[in-house]
């Protein structure tokens, strides 16, 4: 297929693991950059051989289908919608928005544009969760009952050199670690029906611990202790737990996330990232025993990116679907709604459970 023609907007922190993968994929290739911060588009630039463009040339330039969106999440629904209505289609970081509602209103603009909205993460993509998904569909644990997925930290301020945007609205430890617990749990089990949660803050203002900031101090709009339960429409209910707020450390797993069936167990792997290990234990064993990986695709960000690119030429799947993306934060925004009604929250399916990949892929074209 001919490649996809790609434009990065936001030159920050995240952009580096799009852009040093450039290489790794037949299916699109990333051309032009765009940030607020002229100085530094043309630095990612001429690092990576790429166009320096400003916002408005990106979303105007009939060289560039597709736009890679790395804004901050609060500005996702704006940009976003703004590049559909220039005919691109779009690949947002996560979350999708910051609530369920703008993420329906990108959704929206990108069926009357006639364009395509993928969305990370695309990590379920990878070896370790594909692998997962193999097993599962073939019945090595049974029929699943429970999961768990447990992240904790003492707060992103102690390592990011802008760290802010973490505890303002569309962040917060659940919606930004949470997406890639959900989306993996979508991706395994299928859609969610109903959410129950509580959450919490533990400070209202955090100082920055990192460099080159150190000392200076930032107000906190949002839950930094999230718990939730997740039912799905399959029967599986999973325990989910991110925070900010845990500068002590904990003795669990980094992180903990294992699914439970009914003739086994299946530890699986951490789902920021692309590989494994991946480990099953029998109903009647002693021992968790590692498992081959069935896929090869470890290579790192960039995978959801191809996903949408094959899509964009058609005959292929969209797994990294904007319709997913909105069922994940319908999901995590329910588990902060749930805990100030003190009531469940029914979530609307909205997806459907996303295709398994080739085990070839990127390189194997078929379904």
């Amino acid at each position: 297929m001919e490649p996809v023609s790609v434009g990065v907007l936001g030159c920050g922190t995240i952009s580096d693991a799009y852009l040093s993968g450039n290489d790794r994929f037949d299916a699109f290739e990333v051309t032009a950059c765009a940030d607020l911060d002229a100085d530094r588009a043309a630095a990612a630039a001429e690092e990576y051989g790429l166009r320096a463009l400003t916002v408005d040339e990106l979303a105007t330039d009939d060289d560039v289908e597709a736009v890679v969106n790395l804004t901050p999440p609060g500005a996702h629904a704006e940009t976003c919608r703004r590049l559909l209505s220039a005919g691109k289609h779009v690949y947002v970081e996560k979350p999708l928005a910051t609530t369920p509602d703008e993420a329906a209103a990108i959704l929206e603009a990108a069926d009357e544009a006639d364009r395509l909205v993928g969305s990370a993460p695309d990590t379920f993509l990878g070896a370790g969760l594909q692998t997962c998904r193999r097993l599962l569909d073939e019945g090595r644990i049974g029929e699943p009952v429970g999961a768990t997925a447990v992240w904790t930290s003492g707060g992103h301020e102690v390592w990011h050199p802008n760290p802010d945007f973490y505890y303002k609205e569309g962040a917060g430890p659940l919606f930004d670690m949470g997406p890639y617990y959900v989306t993996a749990l979508v991706s395994l089990l299928g859609p969610a029906s109903r959410v129950t949660g509580s959450v919490t803050r533990a400070a209202d203002e955090r100082t920055i611990t990192s460099e080159p900031r150190r000392g200076e101090t930032i107000d906190v709009e949002v839950p930094t202790h999230e718990s939730g339960i997740v039912e799905f429409e399959d029967g599986t209910t999973a325990n989910l737990l991110t925070s900010f707020d845990a500068p002590g450390g904990s003795t669990l797993p980094s992180p903990a996330f294992e699914l439970y069936g009914t003739e086994g167990t299946l530890a699986l792997p951490d789902p920021n990232h692309f590989e494994g290990p991946v480990r099953v234990q029998d109903a009647d064993g002693d021992a968790f025993e590692t498992v081959e990986l069935t896929h090869r695709y470890t290579g790192g960000r960039g995978a959801g990116v191809a996903d949408l690119a094959r899509a964009i030429r058609g005959d292929w799947a969209h797994r990294t679907s904007g319709t997913l993306a909105h069922h994940v934060l319908s999901v995590l925004s329910g588990i902060r709604r749930s805990s100030e009604t003190g009531e469940h929250v029914t979530v609307e399916p909205g997806c459907r459970r996303p295709e398994p990949l080739p085990a070839a892929f990127p390189d194997d074209r078929s379904e």
